[in-house]
């Protein structure tokens, strides 16, 4: 009886295939994982532009900045802008948590424009610079940081903007928030990140 049973059993095994479900018990949920994983890998390609910029500048001595000045009261606007992105941002993700509509409506839309405006004016900035790209070697590495960091803005408005459209279809909710958890993330770390690169190349450089 007992022999039968055990061919039994192991047939019934035999029907599993692939690895075993995964176990949820921890409090880092996929989501969140897939998001603070690929900011860590975002970190390390930061990290090898602003390693470029210092060894430009310190190493190779190379003029910094080229026409004698930078625009330092402006890039401080537009990191006080992306900040308070940051906490409308926050309260984005509060408001949907708690399931209140025209909260997440009125702070989506208001991240998203203090983040294009964020972008418009760093576009002003480079048109009023006095130097390009060509300049020198410490003029190429400031658009090449301050643009790869224009690009995370733009990755982060195109996050913001499916955020919106799926919270005015109303699929944003108390038991629906963690695709807008994962783009508040990445927008928190977009803007930690212009604090590091205002510090570093404006106040610092």
């Amino acid at each position: 009886m007992e022999a039968a049973a055990i061919p039994a059993a192991v047939a019934h095994d035999d029907h599993h295939h692939g690895p075993p479900a995964a176990h949820h018990s921890s409090t880092v949920h996929p989501e969140q994982l897939g998001i603070l994983l690929f900011i860590i890998s975002e970190l390390m390609l930061f990290a090898a532009f602003f390693a470029a910029m210092f060894f430009i500048r310190v190493v190779a001595g190379d003029t910094w900045p080229p026409n004698g000045e930078l625009p330092v009261a402006i890039a401080a606007t537009n990191a006080a802008v992306l900040l308070s992105s940051s906490v409308t941002m926050h309260w984005t993700d509060i408001s949907a948590r708690r399931g209140n509509q025209f909260a997440m409506r009125a702070g989506i839309v208001t991240t998203f424009l203090l983040g294009s405006t964020f972008l418009f004016i760093q576009i002003n900035e480079y048109l009023h610079l006095g130097f390009t790209p060509k300049t020198n070697a410490s003029a190429s590495s400031f658009f090449a940081l301050t643009g790869l960091h224009g690009a995370h803005v733009v990755i982060g408005l195109i996050l913001l903007f499916v955020s919106a459209v799926r919270i005015f279809k109303g699929r944003v909710g108390p038991e629906s928030w963690k695709g807008l958890e994962v783009a508040g993330i990445y927008w928190h770390f977009v803007d930690v990140m212009w604090v590091v690169v205002f510090t570093t190349v404006y106040i610092l450089g």
